[in-house]
């Protein structure tokens, strides 16, 4: 059962309140390249993000944020960090809601001033505190664990905003170990009703970092603890958004997804079963999204060799099984044709279209 919370309004999207568990990724390209960034939002949204951050370093960043809204539908979050005449450009951009670090974003006064203009566009605020920028008495109170003091960060800045009658307020407390996050979060969880945006921050590569993401936040989520979701890896974005959802998907907070079987390969592969098993999982994402996709959603099978193969091909509704670098194409269970490596997966797209 979810923990109950605050309903938060991140543009359309309802963070909190019992609302589904959202996904959120950053862009990590150059913050001044509208066109990158409008680019890798939109491949994030076809993979089912929902929610988009940015960098903002300064004022004139703003402007590149004020582009990327003519162009992109899902909700953009402005990351500001040490300037906060950048969460104020922000703001006058049509961001949809703030992520601030008060460790770096400078005096009360200041974090007062970006309370009040959030709240006269209406617009929320997530306090993001990080173990790495905990404000220096904190940082130098070594008799209390590291949980609590990023505990503490958090909800102490969520006082000030709330001081300024500011309540539209997502609370984060990030660290790169696993057991301190989720010893963080139960502590926030007991204290406070406000909206939980769950991460493993600097979490690595990756196979580590999706591990220590996927351990983390399975433990929370499954205590009903978090409301949204950021999987933070040394990775592309859209990797961030697959492992994203594979969790939730795990811990059935999202409908299943396409169902693909693959074989983890041996000796007797003669093809490039990781590619291609890869792409096409990657492209039934997609597909998986479109509002023309089959229903039901075919069960698909990518199989190296003959041996698993036919038997792997009966069960599913599109099977690919390796041969001597090509594959033959099942489709319910019938040998349809061979296939070359490069043209499998928009067979395996064009057969999943068919069978509506």
């Amino acid at each position: 059962m979810m923990r109950k919370t605050r309903e938060i309004k991140v543009g359309r999207v309802s963070v909190g309140g019992g609302a589904s568990v959202s996904v959120q990724t950053m862009a990590n390209v150059n913050p001044r390249d509208a066109a990158a960034i409008v680019e890798q939002a939109r491949s994030c949204a076809e993979r089912g993000c929902d929610i988009f951050r940015i960098t903002v370093p300064d004022a004139a960043a703003a402007e590149v944020l004020r582009e990327v809204k003519k162009s992109v539908e899902m909700p953009i979050v402005a990351d500001i960090h040490f300037d906060y005449r950048a969460a104020l450009a922000s703001i006058e951009g049509g961001a949809d809601a703030l992520r601030i670090n008060p460790g770096n974003i400078g005096s009360r006064d200041r974090v007062q001033a970006v309370a009040r203009a959030a709240k006269a566009k209406g617009i929320p605020i997530r306090v993001g505190v990080n173990a790495g920028s905990l404000e220096k008495d904190l940082r130098d109170d070594l008799t209390r664990p590291l949980p609590e003091r990023l505990a503490e960060s958090a909800l102490r800045h969520l006082k000030m905003l709330e001081d300024e009658g500011f309540h539209d307020v997502v609370l984060s407390a990030k660290v790169s170990s696993v057991m301190e996050t989720i010893q963080t979060y139960r502590i926030l969880a007991e204290k406070t009703d406000c909206p939980l945006h769950l991460g493993v921050t600097e979490a690595g590569t990756l196979i580590p970092g999706t591990v220590r993401n996927s351990v983390a936040l399975g433990v929370l989520l499954s205590e009903g603890i978090g409301d949204t979701i950021r999987v933070s890896l040394t990775a592309k974005p859209e990797k961030e958004v697959r492992t994203a959802l594979e969790i939730l998907r795990s811990l059935n907070l999202r409908p299943s997804g396409p169902a693909i079987t693959s074989c983890p390969t041996c000796g007797r592969t003669k093809v490039d079963l990781v590619k291609v098993a890869t792409r096409i999982e990657d492209a039934l994402e997609v597909l998986y999204r479109d509002p023309a996709r089959p229903s039901p959603f075919p069960k698909v099978a990518v199989m190296g060799c003959v041996v698993n193969g036919p038997g792997e091909a009966k069960g599913a509704d599109i099977a690919l099984c390796g041969g001597d670098g090509d594959f033959v194409l099942y489709v319910k269970g019938e040998s349809i044709c061979r296939v070359s490596e490069e043209d499998a997966v928009g067979k395996v797209v064009e057969y999943a279209l068919r069978l509506q």
